[in-house]
């Protein structure tokens, strides 16, 4: 069976729980609801699921780490189940892009994002795949924090479920048919 590590970014704790920063939390989440995991359960660094679909296992990963030591949460599960770098995606918010907009990359810069800069400083490469997920940036000038440590609009909220199952059939496909088919498949959305 082919191991796949799906990690979605976001911190821990009642505080953070559905705000725009934990949307890695939210999309793992869904597609273990809809793939009928069993429940998370609190492992070393990180919250655990797996499920199978056609001859490949899924380990979906949220890291206790809190978001600045994403890193080792998923450097130690790549290491403990022998997942190769080319079989991890990570699921992250992402400012730039408008809410809902979902964009699957084979590489990339860290773009100021402190989750995917300590992954790539833990393990010394940003030649991973990542699944951005817009959050917007309908922020004031110093007020990011704060934006992003916030809950998501009413009007975000009506497409949240949409949004999120999208996300999950793009890590299926990711996992399914590989990156490249899924990005041409996808991103044009």
């Amino acid at each position: 069976m082919i191991k796949y590590l799906i990690v979605g970014l976001g911190n821990i704790g009642p505080e953070y729980h559905e705000t725009r920063h934990n949307i890695g939390f939210m999309v793992v989440d869904a597609l273990a609801k809809s793939a009928g995991a069993p429940p998370f359960v609190d492992r070393r660094y990180g919250f655990v699921t797996d499920f199978s679909i056609k001859g490949r296992q899924l380990f979906l990963l949220k890291p206790s780490t809190f978001m600045n030591l994403s890193g080792f949460a998923v450097r130690y599960w790549m290491q403990k189940e022998n997942i190769p770098l080319e079989n991890v995606l990570i699921v992250v918010d992402d400012l730039a892009l408008p809410f809902g907009t979902l964009r699957l990359k084979s590489k990339g810069s860290d773009a100021g994002h402190n989750g995917l800069k300590h992954i790539a400083t833990t393990l010394g490469t940003q030649e991973y795949a990542r699944l951005r997920f817009g959050i917007g940036n309908d922020f004031p000038r110093g007020g990011q924090i704060d934006y992003v440590l916030g809950h998501f609009t009413d009007d975000d909220c009506k497409t949240m479920d949409e949004r999120l199952t999208t996300a999950g059939e793009m890590v299926k496909s990711f996992c399914l048919a590989g990156i490249n088919i899924t990005m041409n498949q996808f991103n044009k959305h």
